[in-house]
């Protein structure tokens, strides 16, 4: 029963990532640093520490017991997450959605998965099994088909960018975008990590003090996070004060409330991301972030078509994103059956 919570939970977070910047394609007013400051204050800082420190009692005394090697391990992790985020966010605005998030994924899930089953997580993590294992080794196919997948959205986004002949010419021509988003794909996998290297001795720290199994959790997030938080709201800063455009964040509430809401998905996302790889046991930092991961590329592709980025594309490039979100489908199935494997 729980496998199948697991997976369904991780589902539900990869799907609610994918999707987690829709607000932006309805704003008017506000340029990227505008409501990347806003959603990311919010989905970073303001929530995470706002659970914690209402629903975990004395959080900040249990924080003085956990090693601080534990903590500077986890805000590593998500600085190199902070910089991926901020090169993801700028690739949505460059190559849209369907293909940022296709490489994002594609090239995360290689670190994200493999790394867990080298270098052991923390708490039930640690216990996962090896590469070479008949679990590992399946999981690691999963890791293959999912790549396939990768290169049919990468060929279908080319296909749609010859289609639209639609370059941007103040972004930088879209192999500058495509750089970006696979050294963004290679350091995304830090979210992922961050939780899964931090996790075992925060949440035994919350828990001793009396809190509960979710509130735990956020706690893991509030503090491994700022790392992340830093880059993600440094950048905007920059961005506003060299535009000169602080004016323009408080001139629109409603966008601004749009904007926290991107920061209400992408911290919704997190939360059930770390919830179903901790149902998900042993090896649930590797399948469980390889399933986010696929179904986060689906949640990509559902934004980017209802949005109208493939409105006026279609033949090749159109049949492969749906040859790719099939693969992704086949992907996250094989590396879901690898969870069964693990031997109890």
């Amino acid at each position: 029963m729980s496998t199948f919570l697991g997976i369904l939970v991780v589902t539900l977070a990869g799907l609610l990532m994918g999707s987690a910047l829709w607000p932006m394609k309805v704003m008017r007013r506000f340029e990227f640093e505008h409501w990347w400051f806003w959603g990311m204050s919010v989905g970073l800082v303001l929530i995470p520490w706002l659970v914690t420190l209402l629903f975990c009692p004395h959080a900040i005394s249990a924080y003085r017991t956990v090693d601080t090697s534990v903590v500077v391990k986890g805000n590593l992790l998500s600085l190199a997450w902070g910089i991926a985020n901020v090169l993801c966010g700028l690739c949505f605005v460059r190559i849209g959605f369907a293909l940022t998030g296709g490489i994002l994924a594609g090239l995360g899930v290689s670190v994200g998965v493999i790394l867990p089953m080298i270098l052991k997580g923390s708490g039930l993590f640690s216990a996962a099994p090896s590469l070479g294992s008949l679990a590992g080794r399946t999981v690691l196919a999963g890791v293959g088909v999912m790549l396939v997948g990768v290169v049919f959205v990468s060929l279908a986004g080319f296909g749609r960018e010859r289609a639209l002949k639609n370059f941007d010419k103040h972004s930088g021509g879209f192999g500058t975008g495509l750089t970006m988003a696979a050294i963004s794909g290679v350091l995304s996998a830090g979210l992922g990590l961050s939780f899964v290297y931090s996790q075992g001795p925060i949440v035994a720290a919350m828990k001793a003090g009396g809190a509960a199994d979710i509130p735990a959790n956020f706690a893991v997030w509030a503090v491994g996070l700022l790392g992340g938080a830093f880059v993600n709201i440094s950048y905007p800063v920059y961005l506003m004060t060299k535009n000169r455009s602080w004016n323009i964040l408080v001139e629109s509430w409603r966008e601004a409330a749009l904007a926290a809401l991107i920061g209400l998905n992408f911290c919704g996302a997190v939360a059930l991301m770390g919830k179903g790889m901790l149902l998900l046991g042993a090896l649930g930092a590797s399948v469980g972030f390889g399933i986010q991961q696929s179904m986060q590329m689906l949640g990509n592709q559902g934004v980017g078509f209802l949005s109208g980025e493939w409105r006026a594309v279609h033949g090749v490039p159109r049949k492969q994103m749906f040859i790719a979100i099939v693969i992704l489908l086949a992907a996250a199935i094989l590396m879901a059956y690898g969870k069964t494997l693990v031997k109890a």
